[in-house]
């Protein structure tokens, strides 16, 4: 697994070491089998560059995952199974699928964690963690474009976000 942190911003120091334990500790649990993974930190100014060159939308937000691998065959082999990636495996059948394996680019604005922290009475570095999840559940196959898949994807991130707040003291990140 490649882990690849980058910091672009000055808001907060973040210790990279422990972010990117977090977010191997993370792909341990997802059963990702290969991953090339970079994680920006970034500004504001950056993140609504990005959200408004690439997604069309105005401002900035908290955080934007670029996926890069190539899903076909593996969506060809879910859709004729009739499986979900990431959250169901296949019954009755000895196939072996493998959808386990990332290859992206995760954007976290620590601006937008630091206000939102403060909005939701938590710690900006929770937030930093909620994000890494959130983009990696996205690279996984995780949608949240409706209300149905949107309630399912923040109840994943909330017990991932769990699991990883009980190893790791977030507060040191």
């Amino acid at each position: 697994m490649n882990v690849f942190i980058l910091n672009r911003q000055r808001a907060r120091k973040i210790n990279r070491r422990r972010l990117k334990k977090n977010a191997a500790a993370l792909l341990a649990k997802l059963e990702i089998e290969k991953a090339e993974l970079s994680i920006c930190l970034v500004a504001a100014p950056e993140m609504t560059r990005l959200n408004e060159t690439f997604l069309k939308h105005k401002g900035s937000t908290d955080v934007i995952a670029f996926d890069y691998s190539d899903k076909t065959v593996g969506a060809d082999i879910r859709r004729i199974l009739n499986i979900k990636p990431a959250t169901q495996k296949p019954r009755g059948t000895r196939c072996v699928i493998s959808h386990k394996n990332i290859h992206g680019e995760i954007f976290i604005c620590v601006d937008e964690a630091i206000l939102q922290a403060r909005k939701f009475g938590t710690s900006w570095q929770s937030e930093v963690i909620r994000y890494l999840v959130h983009g990696v559940l996205h690279l996984v196959g995780f949608d949240d474009s409706g209300a149905g898949a949107r309630r399912k994807m923040k109840l994943e991130e909330n017990r991932r976000l769990r699991e990883l707040s009980r190893r790791f003291p977030l507060s040191k990140l």
